[in-house]
């Protein structure tokens, strides 16, 4: 276990309130993203933007590619921009130190051995059950996008199917995609039911993303 006083560092770097919405600004997109359109949705001037995104990235917060955005090449296409979007890296910071993270790849690994499959259902389960606890617990509230951002989902609209940009479960996802994502599907069908809304969960897996999409329409099964 990595000492949990390393990611105070890089923490801190997003104490300051531009740096922060810089940072914000770079994780929402689905491109890398350069200094021109991050000082241009700020409000503040390039050179300021390059300080602040040069500092995230310094801190492993975000990570730094070349390439030129006009697609140009060849001689007179001039120098390729630096651009910049998050990086893989994880930060989590307890004191004392806990590992949530081993209890769960622990879970996983005992749910993908279960040749039955009734870790696998107990799981669905009670991903669903949960689900619907946290509509219950949800003060009245039907904002599915905000149940779901504060969860760390990052839900965004891509044509009318709400995308969630990131897992929760990311890191232990990458060992065992199954079982994760099914509890994933299981935790959101459970939310949107025990909210009563008119759309529905399906798997749609692909890279940079949950594997779970939110879609028009009743769940059919």
């Amino acid at each position: 276990m990595s000492d949990p006083l390393e990611a105070v560092g890089p923490l801190s770097a997003l104490v300051d309130g531009t740096r922060r919405d810089a940072y914000d600004y770079v994780c929402a997109q689905d491109h890398p993203v350069g200094r021109d359109e991050v000082a241009t949705t700020l409000g503040i001037g390039r050179t300021l933007a390059a300080y602040h995104l040069d500092r995230l990235a310094a801190e492993g917060l975000l990570s730094v590619t070349y390439g030129r955005r006009s697609g140009r090449t060849g001689p007179g296409a001039g120098r390729p921009a630096k651009l910049y979007e998050r990086s893989d890296r994880e930060l989590d910071v307890s004191l004392p130190p806990r590992d949530y993270g081993l209890a769960a790849h622990l879970l996983a690994h005992a749910a993908a051995r279960d040749e039955g499959g009734e870790t696998r259902r107990s799981l669905r389960d009670a991903a669903g059950s949960l689900g619907r606890e946290i509509a219950v617990t949800s003060q009245g509230s039907a904002d599915l996008e905000r149940l779901l951002r504060e969860r760390g989902y990052e839900p965004y609209d891509d044509e009318g199917v709400m995308r969630l940009r990131n897992c929760p479960f990311h890191t232990v996802a990458r060992s065992y995609p199954e079982i994760v994502c099914d509890m994933n599907l299981s935790l959101l069908e459970g939310l949107i039911a025990g909210l009563g809304l008119d759309v529905r969960a399906t798997l749609e897996p692909a890279p940079g993303r949950c594997c779970v999409a939110v879609t028009p329409g009743p769940d059919e099964r």
